[in-house]
């Protein structure tokens, strides 16, 4: 039997992002793998506070925050190994950026998700990107093995990194069975209560306001679509992030307040209705690891556009509408034309069902666990 600890602390502290990524992966590896035994690491919980897996799966939290976690690792530098809290394992997977300190003999596996902190450094926080900047190349060259998350991915971390090809694997994420299209109109109505969002047709985003969400340019594309008659309103599902004023300051210079809706976090839960309930989905990233709103919203039915950079043409395919994302104009017209042409929405949505069957969790999981016995072979 393998021992493998693993890093579930995003999955407790993230409702979105890397949080929903490791819940998700965690998830299915409890359905594909009773043989190997799972520690799980969380920081900054109680440890009266038990999460119920399967047996094979143990919750091995510690009272000390994240934040407490890194000044000890990667400020203070003490070499205090990750097995003091998780015991004794073969292999250690870290979820999120970083490799904390782990004995000799422990083999390690280390997931990056991107590198938009490199590529558009720009709208990083700079106190996040100055941490990231110092650990993660440290964490890179430390790790026997990279997990990223898509091509595109694996090829920034070759290109920044300077890492073999070889020392890299990408596991591709998958599309939770929750999300399918919801046609119950009372379902879709008390959504849109809930939230507050009224009855106008919306476009539907999803991602922490942030700038490498690109957010200012969808609403000024909103703004032009309104002026043009479209009577076309714009819900964001997601927490505040870093820098994110000049997006308030958008939505006022184009006194648009009445028709962007700022929900805040969405339950998961709920979020297969608001897809459905949406004209269509944009994601127009400025960078994106992988981008698993674009496989969501497509599994619900609804058009999607999205981003010619970074992972989301790969992770798009044929089956959404692709532009620049700095080119305000593009955004607009693309939109425009899901609004306006009956048969290129049949036409995204039939191919989006067919793009989101092709990514599926289970068979990540099941490629981890092969992964993890390669590596230990």
């Amino acid at each position: 039997m393998i021992r493998i600890g693993l890093d579930y602390t995003a999955a407790y502290e993230q409702s979105g992002g890397i949080g929903r990524y490791v819940r998700e992966l965690v998830g299915a590896l409890v359905r594909q793998d009773q043989t190997n035994l799972y520690h799980l690491f969380v920081a900054g919980v109680s440890s009266d506070l038990l999460l119920s897996f399967a047996e094979n799966f143990r919750w091995l939290p510690t009272r000390i925050s994240p934040q407490w976690l890194a000044r000890i690792w990667y400020r203070a530098w003490l070499p205090l190994p990750v097995e003091f809290f998780v015991g004794r394992v073969h292999l250690y997977h870290a979820t999120d950026f970083v490799l904390p300190p782990t004995l000799p003999r422990t083999y390690t596996l280390l997931t990056v998700h991107d590198l938009s902190f490199v590529r558009v450094p720009e709208t990083a926080s700079p106190r996040l990107k100055a941490y990231l900047d110092r650990v993660v190349p440290f964490s890179v060259k430390r790790a026997d093995h990279i997990l990223a998350d898509s091509q595109a991915a694996k090829a920034d971390l070759i290109d920044l990194y300077g890492l073999a090809s070889e020392k890299i694997t990408v596991l591709l994420s998958g599309v939770d069975k929750s999300f399918r299209q919801v046609v119950d109109a009372g379902v879709l109505l008390t959504t849109r209560i809930r939230y507050k969002i009224g009855t106008t047709p919306y476009i539907f985003a999803v991602g922490t306001v942030q700038p490498r969400k690109n957010y200012s340019r969808l609403i000024e594309a909103l703004a032009r679509l309104r002026a043009s008659g479209y009577d076309i309103n714009l819900v964001i599902a997601g927490g505040k992030g870093w820098l994110e004023n000049p997006i308030y300051e958008t939505i006022q210079t184009t006194n648009m307040q009445e028709h962007v809706h700022l929900i805040g976090f969405a339950d998961d839960a709920d979020l297969p209705a608001l897809y459905s309930a949406a004209t269509c989905f944009a994601l127009p990233s400025l960078y994106e690891g992988f981008g698993l709103p674009v496989l969501e919203a497509m599994a619900c039915g609804t058009p999607v556009i999205t981003s010619n950079v970074s992972s989301l043409p790969e992770v798009a395919g044929d089956a959404a509408l692709v532009v620049d994302p700095y080119d305000i104009d593009a955004l607009t017209h693309s939109i425009q034309r899901v609004l306006d042409d009956e048969q290129l929405r049949a036409t995204l949505v039939k191919k989006g069902f067919e793009r989101a069957k092709l990514f599926d969790w289970d068979n990540s999981a099941r490629q981890l666990c092969q992964l993890y016995a390669d590596l230990l072979s």
